[in-house]
């Protein structure tokens, strides 16, 4: 009588367990996305805040250069 008993309370307990997971699986499964997608959104806001750092405040203007550099010679094709 009291294997019946054991066997019959196993099978509850993993019906229970199954019907309550069919529940839950998905608010954790949510809470998960949620964290993980807050660590990445962190760890992305860091890389972006070094990168600011990193770079410089204004941009660089390249100025064109007033130098001569050499004479502009005109080549001839000849036949």
């Amino acid at each position: 009588m009291q294997l019946l008993r054991t066997i019959l309370i196993i099978i509850a307990v993993y019906y229970a367990g199954k019907f309550l997971m069919r529940i839950f699986a998905p608010i954790l499964m949510k809470y998960a996305a949620n964290k993980m997608e807050q660590k990445v959104k962190e760890q992305f806001g860091q890389q972006r805040g070094q990168q600011e750092e990193q770079a410089p405040k204004e941009p660089i203007h390249k100025s064109k250069s007033t130098k001569k550099v050499g004479d502009y010679i005109d080549f001839e094709e000849i036949d």
